[in-house]
């Protein structure tokens, strides 16, 4: 049976030479990155070329990529690291309802230590209205976080208003941008977000599980989670995972990502919603301005596990939301008030450039016939 993998937001497949740089580290250049001697140093020049490939693919110096066990933590370490630096100077913090929950639940811990947040809520498209985003950043706000893709439906968010709104407002407020789900897969530069702080993640771009990494702005100070080390200036200290890191920047140095590449995962999305709008009892949640990464999408009267895992059977993966939630009911389709029947019927399709168009004409097909099928078993 062929393998039909349309959760590319969830996880991606490692790629080959991905999974055979992390090898080479583990069995060859497997010396400690902090050790003077020969093994050490030969480990530490992979470091440094690993994290020059990362800062580069988003216009960083090096000296400002940290690297995390994943985008969980680069998350958690830009809130907490933030918020804990800045509380002299105000409590005031601003987010949207429907962030990563590694973003939602880090806000609603430092409500309980006393910080008031703010969660912007979404149109009925799932993009945040700049003009709120202005009028909810003031000069007591210390830290904005705002994702830059949204994990479930692939809404485009407006960062750049964020940035200007804490110029405006005159606050110390530092910017944290989320950006897992649009690293590589849309351009950006920190120059062109005007962040202090960027998100990424490896396993998202064909890189392994286990890493990630965080952007801090040259100058700008976080306090860090964790102690007990001088790696990484002390803000992620412990040995580096040097095998997936290294893993993690072989995939950056290769992931397509020209002109070609891009409208050919146009090409893909624009396929499948075409053939989703003409399918009977399908209702679409990401509209045309969403990344092509991800297309959100409702069969009222299935539930979603039901039809995700009646494809599976045919070798077909797609997600009934954020791997994260664990089946539970999405806090962003909610927060973009969707009704009960298209909540609990959601399903996410998420593409790579492993994908192809037979895949695309597959899963519509067994799409239609689960429609049918299950329909007549209630």
């Amino acid at each position: 049976m062929n393998e039909i993998y349309l959760d590319n937001s969830a996880t991606t497949r490692t790629s080959d030479s991905a999974a055979a740089k992390a090898v080479q580290i583990m069995t060859q250049l497997y010396g400690n990155p902090s050790s003077l001697h020969s093994k050490g140093l030969e480990a530490e020049h992979e470091l440094k070329k690993a994290r020059e490939i990362v800062a580069s693919s988003i216009g960083a110096a090096p000296g400002e990529i940290y690297f995390t066990s994943g985008g969980t933590e680069a998350n958690n370490t830009a809130v907490f690291g933030a918020a804990k630096a800045l509380c002299r100077r105000g409590k005031r913090i601003v987010t949207t309802a429907i962030e990563h929950s590694s973003v939602i639940e880090s806000m609603q811990q430092l409500e309980r230590e006393g910080f008031e947040v703010i969660y912007l809520t979404p149109d009925k498209s799932g993009r945040i209205n700049p003009d709120d985003i202005k009028a909810a950043v003031n000069s007591d706000t210390i830290l904005v976080s705002i994702m830059l893709v949204n994990n479930e439906t692939g809404a485009v968010q407006p960062v750049e208003t964020a940035a200007s709104a804490i110029k405006r407002s005159s606050s110390p407020a530092l910017l944290h941008v989320d950006a897992v789900q649009a690293y590589l897969k849309m351009p950006f530069t920190t120059k062109k977000l005007k962040a202090d702080l960027i998100s990424v993640s490896g396993h998202k771009i064909h890189g392994p599980k286990g890493v990630g990494a965080l952007y801090v702005r040259r100058g700008v100070r976080i306090l860090p989670l964790h102690y007990g080390g001088e790696q990484q200036e002390k803000l992620r200290p412990g040995t580096e995972p040097l095998p997936l890191i290294c893993a993690m920047a072989q995939a950056v140095s290769e992931y397509p990502t020209g002109s070609a590449d891009n409208n050919y995962i146009h090409t893909l999305n624009a396929h499948c919603r075409r053939l989703l709008s003409e399918t009977d009892g399908i209702v679409i949640n990401s509209d045309e301005s969403c990344s092509d990464y991800i297309i959100n999408f409702s069969a009222p009267g299935l539930r979603s596990e039901t039809l995700l895992h009646y494809l599976e059977q045919y070798g077909i993966y797609v997600s009934s939301g954020s791997a994260c939630a664990k089946g539970h009911k999405s806090h962003v389709l909610s927060a973009m008030g969707l009704d009960s029947a298209l909540i609990d019927s959601a399903v996410r399709v998420s593409f790579s450039h492993e994908n192809t168009m037979e895949n695309i004409d597959y899963f519509i097909n067994k799409l239609e016939t689960g429609l049918h099928t299950l329909a007549r078993s209630k």
